[in-house]
């Protein structure tokens, strides 16, 4: 079969059925367009490549469940909100240092000590990045926003115990993934 002359529709169908000469076709259409438009909106490229990678790595991983009427609105409208939590990432991020340097702003006397905290923030977010975005969002929210469990299973409409196990995870993982800095 010659996927290249395939319209979307049909190539979607064939992803579903676990097609990656599909799935290479769509990358191959698409990859170029989805870049030029996170890049007129985020003026880093290697954010933007990752950003362009997210958005076809999650159309492989949900191949099987996917109802798409017009695949190049699905991936432009993709690539528009993983955008937008690129920025929401990052003003997170300077929050989260914010809050960090005026918490230990008394104790932090030399440069080595900013260095060894901008260090362990650094690691933090590295390690934080591994976890699904789910659970990101509800670490974020309990230990930088200082939201109460329930407030965060409200926002997020999951179940409070919900809530409290991703937290206890994120937070085991993270004293496991520090030790040195604990």
């Amino acid at each position: 079969m010659n996927v290249k002359s395939l319209p979307d529709q049909h190539l979607v169908e064939a992803l579903r059925d676990d097609d990656s000469l599909a799935f290479r076709e769509i990358y191959q259409r698409y990859w170029k367009k989805m870049y030029l438009l996170a890049l007129r909106k985020i003026d880093d490229r290697e954010a933007v490549e990752s950003i362009v990678q997210d958005v076809f790595l999650r159309l492989w991983e949900r191949r099987s469940l996917l109802q798409i009427d017009n695949l190049e609105a699905y991936l432009v409208t993709s690539v528009k909100y993983t955008c937008i939590n690129h920025f929401k990432s990052a003003m997170v991020h300077e929050k989260y240092l914010a809050h960090a340097f005026v918490g230990y702003s008394d104790s932090i006397s030399t440069t080595e000590d900013q260095l060894n905290v901008s260090e362990l923030m650094s690691s933090i977010e590295a390690r934080l990045s591994h976890f699904p975005e789910k659970a990101q969002t509800i670490f974020r929210l309990h230990r930088l926003e200082n939201r109460s469990t329930k407030e965060i299973a409200t926002q997020i409409q999951m179940p409070q115990r919900t809530v409290e196990h991703h937290l206890s995870l994120v937070v085991k993982a993270l004293r496991s993934y520090l030790k040195d800095y604990l």
